[in-house]
C-alpha cells in the first residue's frame, strides 16, 4: 500500500542489531534499514534569509565557524566563489556559539564528478547539534541514483529515521534543508524529559515531519542519550568536497 507520504508500507523489512562481536562491539550492519525505499520526488527552489536571522554564513568568510575539534582555531574549509567548501582531512566545523530551538536554512552541493557508492559518494552532515560529542545527524548524500540504506540517505536522520520521500536533486545541483529542531531537555539528575524532535523539508519538501529522536546519532549501536545543553551546529568533514552556501538560523 503507498501512504499519502508516498512511503511504501507493504513488506517492510527492519534490520534487527546484529549480535555483538568481540565482547561488545556492535556491527554497524545490524542497524541499517534498506526498505522500503522513499518514493522519488522532483525537488523545489531556494529562499534568502529572513531579517531577523543570524547569518552563518554569507559567501564572504567563515567567522562564524570553528574547528571542531579545536574550538579556539578559525575553521580549515575552504572559502570561494561565494561558498563554503569542505578541505578533506581538516576536520568538522562547527558554529562559534550554541544553540537551543531553532529553524535553520542551509544549502549544499555535491562535487559534480562523483566515485564510488553507497555511503562512499558525496558524503557530508549537518549535526543540528553536537550533544555530548556525536550529535544528532542528517545525512547529505548523493542519492540522486545511488543506493544505500534508506535509514543512511539522504535527509535521513542517520540510523534513525529514512526520509518520508528522496527528494535528491543531481549531483552538481544546489540542493536546500530546512529545519525545525527542537532540543531534548533533562533533569538536573540527568534523565530524560522530552526528547529532540525534528521537522525538516529538503528541496522544499517534506521529509521528518516532527519525529522524536531516540538518542544521539551513532554508525553502530543504539541511539542514547546523555545530558546536554544548548550546543554547537556542526558540519562534516567526510572526505568529500562538498559545498555550503547561505546558511542562516533563527533561534526560537
Amino acid at each position: 500500500m503507498l501512504s499519502k507520504l508516498g512511503v511504501v508500507m507493504v513488506g517492510l523489512s527492519i534490520a534487527l542489531p546484529a549480535a555483538a562481536q568481540d565482547g561488545g562491539t556492535p556491527d554497524p550492519k545490524g542497524t541499517e534499514v534498506w526498505t522500503p525505499e522513499p518514493a522519488r520526488v522532483v525537488p523545489g527552489s531556494t529562499s534568502r534569509a529572513p531579517s531577523d536571522a543570524l547569518v552563518l554564513f554569507d559567501g564572504k568568510d567563515a567567522r562564524e565557524w570553528v574547528s571542531a575539534a579545536a574550538p579556539t582555531k578559525a575553521a580549515g574549509w575552504i572559502v570561494a566563489d561565494g561558498a563554503l567548501t569542505v578541505r578533506g582531512g581538516s576536520g568538522d566545523i562547527q558554529t562559534r556559539r550554541t544553540f537551543t530551538d531553532y529553524q535553520l536554512h542551509l544549502e549544499w552541493r555535491l562535487p559534480a564528478r562523483l566515485t564510488g557508492s553507497g555511503q562512499g559518494r558525496g558524503n557530508s552532515g549537518l549535526f543540528l547539534s553536537t550533544g555530548t560529542g556525536n550529535g544528532y545527524e542528517l545525512q547529505i548524500l548523493d542519492c540522486g541514483d545511488n543506493q544505500t540504506y534508506v535509514n543512511g540517505q539522504a535527509a535521513s536522520i542517520y540510523k534513525q529515521y529514512a526520509p518520508l520521500v528522496n527528494a535528491c536533486a543531481a549531483a552538481g545541483e544546489w540542493q536546500t534543508y530546512d529545519v525545525i529542531w527542537t532540543a531534548p531537555r533533562f533533569g538536573d539528575d540527568g534523565a530524560l524529559l522530552s526528547p529532540a524532535h525534528v521537522t525538516a523539508l529538503h528541496n522544499g519538501v517534506l521529509v521528518q515531519n516532527h519525529v522524536a529522536l531516540r538518542g544521539e546519532s551513532l554508525h553502530a549501536g543504539k541511539p542514547a542519550y546523555r545530558k546536554h545543553g544548548p550546543a554547537p551546529i556542526r558540519l562534516q568533514d567526510h572526505g568529500d568536497a562538498v559545498s555550503f552556501r547561505n546558511i542562516w538560523v533563527r533561534p526560537l
